[in-house]
């Protein structure tokens, strides 16, 4: 399939790569359909829309941000994605890149969980007062990066 992408241009992507949020993603609900294309800069990944080429997120595996990070999803809400076992699930999150001089941050407290069986996904929203939507992406004082 051919895909337009906000920061790439036109780019073929496998349907491996194609990911449905039945539900769409938190202030974008009508946008169900996604790409997950490598970014020129590992270990980022393009999130674009596949209904509006202007949509894109830049998403990185939050593990590699805050190596303490827990995702405490209960089985109700992975039943939307059809009961993957931990092995089929992949969680991303979201980074803000701002225009200015501003800090890098990531949402920790909402991250997109992925059955990489089926391709079917949702954005969680997590309880843990831990997390934020704007986490820092600079090493904190312990050395973890966060």
């Amino acid at each position: 399939m051919t895909v337009e992408t906000k920061t790439r241009g036109t780019v073929e992507i496998s349907e491996k790569q194609q990911l449905l949020f039945p539900q769409g993603l938190l202030g974008f609900e009508d946008c169900t359909g996604y790409a997950l294309i490598e970014s020129e800069y590992e270990p980022f990944y393009w999130l674009q829309s596949l209904q509006d080429r202007n949509l894109a997120f830049l998403v990185v595996d939050p593990f590699l941000i805050r190596k303490d990070y827990e995702a405490d999803i209960d089985d109700r809400a992975l039943e939307r994605i059809d009961s993957p076992s931990a092995e089929d699930l992949l969680v991303l999150a979201i980074l803000t890149v701002p225009q200015g001089n501003g800090p890098v941050t990531v949402n920790l407290q909402g991250p997109l969980v992925i059955n990489k069986r089926t391709n079917r996904c949702f954005q969680a929203v997590l309880g843990d007062p831990r997390w934020t939507t704007r986490h820092h992406t600079a090493p904190d004082k312990q050395g973890l990066p966060c």
